[in-house]
């Protein structure tokens, strides 16, 4: 079995209006474009060319969700339950409505994920900095009360971070939050170089973008992570992250259950947030992925989902298919041709899925594709 499959943008506020539409060729629609799912999840399933979506295939029995992300804005900072934890969650909300506002569960998995930048340049917040770290950077802006208080209370004892996240996020602490988000702009703007002026700037653009959310502050706890064409993330479940600008190719786990901390009109809820939230800190590591030649590999330790990136030019490249596997193409002209015989061509920004009954797929042209499968 060998399909065709594409999707609508999803118009998220936080979308990109030309990154998208760059890729593909086409003239910008004006309005954001966010992100384009191509999976069998019910919030969203992909069109089958051939007719109908990609559940009525599959049963909704994908074990990913496979995206392209375009980020225009930054993305609420939000985190990720584990699959106990989003059991517990659903069951527990089993008596709301699947569109109930006060729903944070929308399905009972979880969601850990994996970014790979098709941008030049990819910035991300991924997972909280030690302490120390975040002293030195605070020493390097003016001190105000809000500065002197936040130094103060990192210098606690305890679960210090999940403390201060509460604290930020409660409600009871907008004079200090705008303090802080004052010095930070008056430190992105400074003459004199220093060690954290990209984190520092990135920062002051999330403040011009959300003004006054307490969500700034908490990035500043944050790593800010940089990726150039070709690097990826992995974010597990619990690691507080948030996307600030550039386009990729997105696999996570089939869920769209999501705990946000700010930067967002949407829900949040804080004591739920801070329940599931992993606050050990430390850098996220930059995957430039493994193996040589035509593919490229990005191994992630859980068994959802797998991802390569294939480089194509010219000469045919045959692939094994083990389980319902997707090729989503991001450049060039790529073909599809199936064992079976059947053969596909794919315009960029457009997707191919390989049912389990194929024994492998060979793909041909010049350009770049990335192949989706179940983990091991």
């Amino acid at each position: 079995m060998l399909l065709r499959l594409s999707n609508t943008p999803r118009d998220y506020a936080w979308g990109s209006d030309t990154l998208l539409a760059g890729l593909e060729g086409r003239t910008p629609t004006g309005a954001p474009e966010a992100e384009v799912w191509f999976g069998d999840h019910p919030a969203d399933p992909s069109d089958v060319a051939e007719d109908g979506t990609l559940d009525q295939v599959t049963g909704g029995s994908l074990p990913y969700l496979l995206k392209l992300l375009a980020a225009g804005r930054p993305l609420s900072i939000q985190v990720h339950p584990t699959i106990e934890q989003a059991r517990a969650g659903w069951e527990r909300e089993s008596g709301l409505a699947i569109d109930d506002p006060q729903r944070n569960y929308r399905d009972d998995n979880h969601k850990p994920e994996l970014l790979v930048a098709l941008s030049e340049r990819f910035e991300s917040l991924s997972g909280l900095r030690p302490v120390a770290e975040t002293l030195e950077l605070l020493d390097g802006i003016d001190d105000n009360a809000g500065v002197t208080r936040l130094r103060e209370r990192l210098r606690g004892d305890g679960d210090v971070l999940r403390e201060v996240i509460g604290w930020l996020l409660g409600g009871h602490a907008q004079r200090e939050v705008d303090d802080i988000i004052s010095a930070v702009k008056v430190a992105a703007v400074r003459q004199e170089p220093g060690e954290w002026d990209v984190t520092l700037r990135a920062i002051a653009g999330v403040a011009e973008t959300y003004p006054g959310d307490p969500g700034v502050v908490v990035a500043l706890l944050m790593n800010h992570v940089v990726l150039e064409r070709g690097e990826g993330v992995f974010l597990r479940a619990g690691l507080l992250h948030a996307y600030l600008s550039g386009l990729g190719v997105e696999i996570m786990a089939a869920s769209d259950n999501v705990l946000r901390g700010g930067l967002t009109p949407k829900r949040i809820d804080v004591p739920e947030l801070l329940a599931i939230l992993d606050t050990a800190p430390g850098a996220v590591p930059v995957l430039r992925g493994t193996g040589d030649g035509a593919v490229t590999s990005y191994p992630v330790p859980v068994p959802d989902f797998a991802l390569d990136r294939i480089e194509l030019t010219g000469q045919p490249v045959a692939l094994p298919v083990s389980g319902p596997t997707m090729v989503l193409a991001t450049s060039g002209a790529v073909t599809v041709a199936a064992l079976s015989g059947v053969r596909l061509s794919l315009a960029v920004g457009t997707a191919a899925f390989v049912g389990a009954d194929e024994e492998g797929i060979t793909l041909s042209g010049t350009g770049e594709a990335f192949l989706a499968r179940p983990g091991v």
